[in-house]
């Protein structure tokens, strides 16, 4: 059972990340009819919701696209910001989605913003109260494990509400790149299955985190 728990779920992120690497290339080689880049689509969707002050920005790498709510910046990376591919513009206006969120406060958004410091301490605290707690004594020690534990769920729960904001967004680039007409015909279902692909990615990384929450709590009642 706990060779499962380790195995299986490392095996769909493998796939998850494959999955999302090839979806990607296949449609970073097909060339949008427009011939908009990702730059300059994610100026016309920011304009188009009134967000004419959130900037645009290169940054280096694949895939490192972001948005920045205290910067007010959507930034694209090398493989998006120049690029004229159906996959760059996915991408760009799956971030310009995220700028739209914040800009119209929607929910979960905001939780997972209030969520950030909490859980950036989680993320670096429960390892190491999980060791303590192994290498105390039986009391402090299963007091320990179970701190470890709630520590970890925080992290899990971040990852729970990130898959609606990351699900919005991709929900909400898809219909302004068909309704606005950036994308069309079969550029619209490429784009949407990199978006897809992307989003498949987190569903991974939640299982992955779920699985090693229960690993956790099997460690700690049993202790």
């Amino acid at each position: 059972m706990e060779l499962l728990l380790i195995i299986v779920p490392a095996i769909i992120c493998i796939i998850a990340q494959i999955n999302v690497t090839s979806t990607y290339n296949r449609y970073h080689k097909i060339r949008n009819a427009r011939g908009l880049t990702g730059a300059e689509t994610a100026r016309q969707i920011l304009d188009l919701n009134g967000l004419t002050h959130v900037q645009i920005e290169r940054v280096s790498g694949s895939l490192s696209d972001h948005y920045d709510p205290s910067a007010n910046v959507v930034r694209l990376s090398e493989s998006v910001y120049d690029q004229t591919s159906v996959a760059a513009l996915g991408v760009a206006a799956h971030e310009c989605g995220h700028a739209v969120q914040h800009a119209q406060s929607y929910a979960p958004v905001l939780i997972r913003s209030n969520l950030v410091p909490i859980v950036n301490f989680c993320s670096r605290a429960w390892y190491f109260v999980f060791i303590l707690g192994l290498l105390a004594t039986s009391f402090l020690g299963s007091t320990l494990l179970w701190v470890a534990v709630f520590l970890f769920a925080g992290v899990a729960l971040f990852q729970i509400v990130t898959l609606p904001v990351e699900f919005d967004a991709s929900r909400r680039a898809m219909q302004i790149l068909e309704t606005q007409g950036f994308l069309e015909g079969s550029e619209v279902s490429g784009a949407k299955k990199v978006l897809t692909a992307a989003a498949l990615t987190y569903v991974a990384a939640l299982l992955q985190s779920l699985a090693q929450l229960l690993r956790l709590v099997r460690a700690a009642r049993d202790d």
